[in-house]
């Protein structure tokens, strides 16, 4: 639920993805799928596909990734190589003290450009190929039917054939995949059934467990669990505003001509989906009922918390008793959703994210009749099935969600939205095998030694600050010395027995594995936090730090080359990795972060004048960080992606620190020039640049930044350094020039 989590998200396309959490082209989502099947009800709970219809409606045009079914399909090209850092590739032209991004990425940048099917592209992005071609490797084969496969290979392999069955997949449309969930939508007689509605939803289309930075995108609202913000060891239930198609309230509610735009391009298209989705949906019903759905959203947008205030887990924290919650929104019958989806009591009380939501909601609820609510349920359960239907609709899907809200040209392979679908849905099975054929041990013993040197330069630096009293740094120290290190894979892996995967129909396994993980998140409700769980699967090319669990999670898959590479010395791995690493420790200690102790309470541990002097730091981040962003046609709000940045500053300076440290123990210096003419410094910050080399997409950079928490890959370069003396010094930068911040910040 909205439970925080503080991701470095530096690979261009996990970037991309995790900006506009919709059902485009099924990204790997940072929790698996989640539940069941719900309880009994007057009404027959949906199935997903019924018996045949006597017509269909014929798609009207040509499909974005049509195929010849007739003829064998070539076998994908090779992965894209690896890119390792290589220090010939910075344009010696430039002057690193003017704009140090472009002097370490213009070239590279210039060479590679953003292939068709991408919205951005970097140094990572090769990787992410890389990656999801070992899993495709793992699925085809698990595919071939054995009489000695494994559970876990019947699993995958069979719902990589579901995914990868075009001709099943296109010989059933929409409307006849879809006719019993809408006819049990079109049962709803009054509004007391509208939570058994959106129960219904939630078992069917992944995520209303999973919040993001602005909601959970999910009908209505989210639902879920998380450790107690006041007890970190209890899991209550978590209740979370959501109900939105577009990423976040800001695309209803500014009125400038590009929003106005957008908005006005997602009701035709919500429209389109209707006509594709509902049988007896004509064009003119069509744009009347997407007329409605956006009226209904935008009131939900109106009522939502914004991303800013969201950010404050004090905001957060507001614990009621199911009493307190059905008197919120007394229209929506509580008692019904938790039975339909099969939720435990959460005691003492739920965790509600945002009261003045749910207060509005009552009101939304009665301003709109039953037939309204109709309209509403069926978009969201069209919009949330769209990625596993046929072309018709998957294209419209696409054009949307990938084109117009992030500039895409062209789709993915199917291969590698099947690989991405398989990872969120199974993805601890698959992460198996990834971790067998990508990650061996010495590569973990190498990390987890980086990651010790990393946490000693943090301890050391609390020592030294002159602006923290000495209580709080005894407090900081504790917390710091508590936290765990998980490195590539978790210690225990997921059991998927209970799932049912069969090769029949890809969107009744996508069905099923969703029902699976919410059942499966679900039932901690009540129970003691499990320490051991993994938000994330192997081969993610992220990491992340959970301050009620106080752990920092480096998955498998982003210990790979450009981040972390077993031929190169310690002054590029600390560089690229080592700022990872730095950056996820950090977050512990960023204006987030710091709110939470040692055992993952939300306690206030500082004294009053080391907040104040906190606070002054990370407000000259967060000024330093509210600019125009030309590229992007949008100015950043520092106050977003303060945690961020704080992160960003910390994470390079304790690598730097930590490299420096393991340099003197050697008897080796940073400044000595080695026989490539470089010097150990310069390729520190050179790998700090180089793994953060990233294009975009217009339509992607202004959803970024409007939406995401992360600053784009220029400025999270090029502000960092800008504060960093040691940078100064690599490059012999004067004071004045651009890469010399008159006004240096910094927190850690």
């Amino acid at each position: 639920m909205r439970v925080l989590r503080f991701a470095i998200i530096m690979v261009p396309l996990c970037f991309a993805l995790s900006v506009i959490r919709v059902h485009s082209q099924t990204a790997p989502s940072t929790q698996t799928a989640p539940s069941t099947q719900t309880a009994p009800s007057t009404q027959t709970a949906p199935s997903t596909q019924t018996a045949p219809s006597t017509q269909s409606k014929p798609a009207s045009k040509k499909s974005l990734w049509a195929t010849n079914k007739d003829k064998p399909q070539p076998p994908p090209p090779p992965p894209p190589k690896l890119e390792h850092f290589d220090p010939s590739q910075v344009d010696k032209t430039l002057d690193p003290c003017q704009d140090f991004y472009e002097y370490a990425c213009s070239k590279w940048n210039a060479a590679n450009p953003i292939p068709e099917d991408q919205v951005a592209w970097g140094t990572g992005g090769g990787l992410q190929y890389w990656n999801e071609n070992i899993l495709r490797e793992v699925l085809q084969k698990a595919a071939t039917p054995t009489a000695n496969r494994t559970d876990y290979e019947q699993k995958i392999g069979d719902y990589w054939a579901a995914c990868m069955d075009e001709v099943t997949i296109e010989a059933t449309p929409a409307t006849r995949s879809l006719d019993a969930g809408l006819k049990y939508i079109d049962h709803m007689k009054s509004k007391s059934d509208l939570a058994d509605q959106v129960a219904h939803i939630h078992l069917a289309v992944p995520g209303a467990w999973q919040s993001d930075d602005n909601q959970t995108g999910a009908a209505l609202l989210g639902f879920g669990q998380q450790p107690a913000y006041d007890d970190a060891t209890k899991v209550v239930a978590s209740i979370d505003q959501g109900g939105l198609g577009l990423p976040n309230r800001d695309f209803y509610l500014k009125d400038d001509d590009k929003s106005k735009e957008i908005l006005g391009k997602y009701q035709a298209h919500v429209g389109e989906m209707l006509v594709l989705g509902i049988s007896a949906e004509d064009a003119n019903q069509g744009a009347a009922d997407a007329k409605t759905v956006v009226a209904i959203e935008t009131a939900l947008a109106q009522a939502q918390m914004d991303n800013v205030a969201r950010r404050d887990p004090k905001n957060l924290n507001n614990k009621m008793s199911l009493k307190r919650v059905q008197e919120l929104t007394p229209s929506f019958d509580w008692r019904a959703y938790l039975k339909a989806i099969k939720a435990p009591p959460s005691s003492p009380y739920y965790l509600v994210s945002s009261p003045q939501f749910f207060h509005s909601l009552e009101q939304v609820i009665q301003q709109y009749s039953v037939d309204d609510w109709k309209v509403y349920l069926s978009w969201q359960l069209i919009h949330g099935s769209a990625p596993y239907l046929y072309q018709p609709i998957a294209d419209e899907n696409w054009v949307f969600y990938s084109r117009t809200l992030r500039g895409a040209k062209q789709p993915l392979p199917r291969w590698r939205r099947c690989v991405r679908a398989a990872d969120r849905d199974l993805g601890m099975a698959l992460g198996q095998a990834y971790v067998a054929a990508a990650f061996p041990p010495e590569s973990k013993q190498r990390t987890v030694a980086m990651v010790h040197d990393v946490e000693n330069a943090l301890d050391r630096d609390i020592t030294d600050m002159d602006w923290m009293r000495p209580p709080t740094k005894a407090e900081a120290k504790v917390k710091l010395h508590a936290i765990e290190d998980k490195v590539g894979y978790p210690d225990h892996w997921r059991d998927y027995s209970s799932v049912k995967i069969t090769r029949g129909s890809y969107l009744e396994n996508v069905h099923e594995a969703t029902a699976f993980e919410f059942h499966r998140q679900l039932s901690r409700i009540g129970k003691p936090v499990d320490r051991s769980e993994w938000t994330v699967t192997p081969p993610t090319i992220n990491a992340y730090y959970d301050p009620q669990l106080n752990t920092i999670n480096f998955p498998a898959g982003i210990l790979q080359p450009p981040y972390f590479d077993s031929t190169m010395d310690d002054p590029v791995n600390y560089g690229a990795v080592g700022m990872v690493i730095g950056h996820e420790i950090t977050h512990g200690f960023d204006d987030q972060g710091r709110k939470f102790d040692a055992q993952g309470n939300l306690r206030d541990w500082w004294t009053p004048e080391d907040v104040k002097a906190y606070e002054k730091r990370g407000q000259c981040i967060a000024d330093e960080y509210s600019e125009e962003i030309p590229e992007a046609g949008v100015k950043q709000n520092g106050r977003l992606t303060q945690g961020e940045d704080i992160a960003d500053n910390g994470g390079l300076r304790l690598a730097f620190m930590a490299v420096n440290n393991k340099l003197q123990s050697e008897n080796k210096s940073l400044d000595a020039e080695e026989a490539d003419g470089w010097t150990p410094r310069q390729k520190f910050f050179l790998s700090f640049a180089f793994s953060s080399c990233t294009q975009y997409r217009p339509e992607l950079m202004r959803t970024v930044v409007l939406t995401s928490p992360h600053s784009i890959s220029k400025y999270r370069v090029n502000n960092v350094v800008s504060n960093m003396p040691e940078f100064q010094q690599a490059f012999s930068c004067k004071k004045g020039s651009p890469m010399v911040r008159a006004n240096q910040c910094r927190v850690w």
